[in-house]
């Protein structure tokens, strides 16, 4: 594809807009590992939820919904769309919380809720696991899917854009620290939302698609495999069941509170709890995460879908996008590629906004991961392991070193994988079984580090299992793998929670009166910590069980009825879209008066 001077024009001012002014932020970052890494706990609410959208709206998320739309309908989302209910209970039963921890990073939180050698032994060994290891994948996934753009977009090999985009993320997540993350996050959100939602207007006008109207009429009378219907919300229960166990049953029954996914961590966790510890009060908290949720499952996918649907009708097979792009490695071409096949149809000026968004796309996501993942690496293993007492100065300075080799090993990774498919089911199973226990740690003192532990071995262990069992031939299915991990996982922690070694009563003491979790599960501790009932609940306790529990479910319906009251309006299905237009208007008086209540 060519671009025109106009498209190289507007990419440059997109690109520099977004980073010239994470450059002032280089001294004050520089001044401290808090400034560097926390943005001295001055966050506002709105900074730290636009920064919470734009990393989780990476260079591989439209590609992945494509896939998702491809092969499995749009009810193949659910498998994303599941974690709802995830990110609505951290915003009421867990920001409060890891704000009030006072940590630098959620790793350090290890420490203040155990004790003894294996509080240490999980908190090192987490950050390496977590900072380097994971965090390395999810990068892989992200440059990949620039790849593949970048592919068809003008031919590149994969190192050609992985060094274009790393010099850029490098420097300024080098330079700037989460202050330059949160600054460039904030300005990349809306020229990103601009470029996907030009992408699906231009999408859907083509000739061969016909507008909305012909969208729907045409993939209306089309079947993928099995009689899938690819505009169905829902799956189709009683045609393909596996598909629905697969992509709904499955999402909404355990994984969204047993698995351990990035961005949608039961609990909080990685950036969503880097960015919930910055806050600058338990109120920004609760509000970031709030307007999080609701911008990620509402105001993002149906771009993203309206491209993947009108993908299969300009390109129904994957030979139909290789021989549109003859010049992709073939090894590069899978259902994900076609949200970038679609732009070439996009007119001049255009093409260049969509550059500008998919440079925006991949360093909002990138320049979090590094500065996240140098988190752990100084914080939470350097300088509580290997280099205590040190300045300063010296810490921030191994946090830029540990920026530049994280994204030099995460480049090395790309040529390792395939698909953002193939990327989202590993990090999924390897997480499999752990996310209860990340819920549950704050509400039951019985669960100690070495149930954490146990969890991640045990987790780990059943994955590499059944990675033998299919490179052998025997294949069980992703969703039944899913299952019978979280099972033997969830046993294997329970039982060393029972019959293991306990946690100190005085650091199960310290921690209470520091967070001051609520639920009975404290309750014994609460007693030996010499707090009453009347006081735990004025600092947050019981009382607000039932009404933390009313703004769940109000939140989840309000991001539910409103994704799907945008996509019957879409589809012209203006009776459906009235009735969710009604119950997204009634749950969100609902969610209102709640967070106004918790608020008072």
């Amino acid at each position: 594809m060519q671009l025109q001077p106009i498209d190289w024009i507007i990419a440059f001012f997109s690109v520099a807009i977004c980073f010239i002014p994470a450059l002032f932020f280089g001294k004050r970052s520089g001044k401290d590992t808090s400034e560097f890494f926390a943005s001295g706990r001055s966050v506002p609410w709105w900074l730290a939820g636009l920064s919470m959208v734009a990393t989780t709206f990476s260079s591989d998320t439209p590609n992945l919904v494509a896939n998702f739309v491809r092969t499995q309908g749009v009810a193949g989302n659910w498998q994303w769309w599941a974690f709802t209910l995830t990110g609505v209970a951290t915003v009421f039963f867990y920001a409060r919380l890891w704000r009030r921890s006072g940590v630098l990073t959620d790793l350090e939180f290890y420490e203040l809720r155990y004790s003894g050698k294996a509080a240490s032994a999980v908190r090192g060994f987490r950050a390496a696991y977590l900072g380097l290891f994971f965090n390395c994948i999810i990068m892989a996934t992200v440059n990949l899917a620039a790849c593949k753009i970048a592919a068809v977009l003008f031919g590149l090999d994969r190192w050609q854009t992985l060094l274009a985009v790393g010099v850029l993320n490098v420097v300024f997540a080098a330079h700037s620290g989460l202050w330059g993350v949160l600054v460039i996050d904030m300005i990349q959100f809306f020229i990103k939302m601009s470029a996907v939602i030009a992408a699906a207007w231009f999408a859907v006008r083509l000739p061969e698609v016909g507008g909305l109207s012909g969208l729907v009429d045409k993939l209306s009378h089309v079947r993928g495999p099995e009689g899938l219907n690819y505009l169905g919300m829902l799956p189709d229960f009683t045609s393909n069941w596996d598909l629905a166990v697969a992509v709904f049953i499955m999402p909404m029954a355990v994984q969204w509170w047993a698995v351990w996914y990035p961005g949608a961590e039961p609990g909080g966790g990685s950036y969503i709890a880097q960015r919930m510890l910055a806050s600058k009060t338990e109120k920004d908290a609760l509000a970031g995460t709030l307007f999080f949720n609701v911008a990620h499952y509402v105001m993002r996918p149906w771009p993203w879908i309206l491209v993947g649907l009108a993908s299969l009708i300009v390109y129904p097979q994957l030979s139909d996008i290789q021989k549109a792009f003859p010049h992709v490695s073939p090894e590069l071409v899978g259902h994900d590629i076609a949200f970038p096949a679609m732009l070439k149809f996009l007119p001049v000026g255009w093409m260049g906004l969509m550059l500008g968004g998919l440079v925006a796309a991949n360093s909002s996501t990138i320049l979090t991961h590094l500065n996240w993942g140098a988190s752990y690496l100084v914080h939470d293993l350097y300088r509580r392991f290997l280099m205590p007492g040190a300045t300063e100065k010296h810490y921030v300075f191994a946090g830029r070193l540990a920026t530049i080799f994280l994204f030099i090993l995460s480049s090395a990774l790309v040529f390792a994988l395939e698909t953002a498919q193939d990327s989202f089911n590993i990090i999924l199973q390897i997480g499999a079984g752990t996310g209860l226990l990340y819920l549950i740690r704050w509400f039951w003192w019985r669960v100690t580090a070495w149930c954490e532990i146990v969890a991640m071995v045990s987790s780990f262990g059943v994955s590499i299992v059944f990675l033998f069992l299919r490179r052998n031939g025997i294949a069980i299915g992703t969703h039944r793998e899913l299952l019978l991990t979280v099972i033997v996982t969830t046993i294997c922690w329970l039982l060393t929670a029972y019959f293991g070694p306990q946690t100190d009563r005085s650091a199960l003491i310290n921690f209470y009166r520091k967070v001051h979790p609520f639920g009975p599960g404290w309750r014994q501790v609460r007693i030996e910590a010499g707090v009453s009932a009347a006081e735990a609940a004025k600092l947050g306790g019981h009382g607000n069980i039932p009404l933390a529990l009313v703004g769940w479910v109000s939140g989840c319906v309000v991001i539910w009825s409103s994704l799907f009251t945008v996509g019957n309006f879409l589809y012209g299905r203006m009776g459906y879209a009235f009735a969710l237009l009604a119950v997204f208007l009634v749950s969100g008086v609902v969610l209102v008066r709640v967070i106004n209540r918790l608020w008072r």
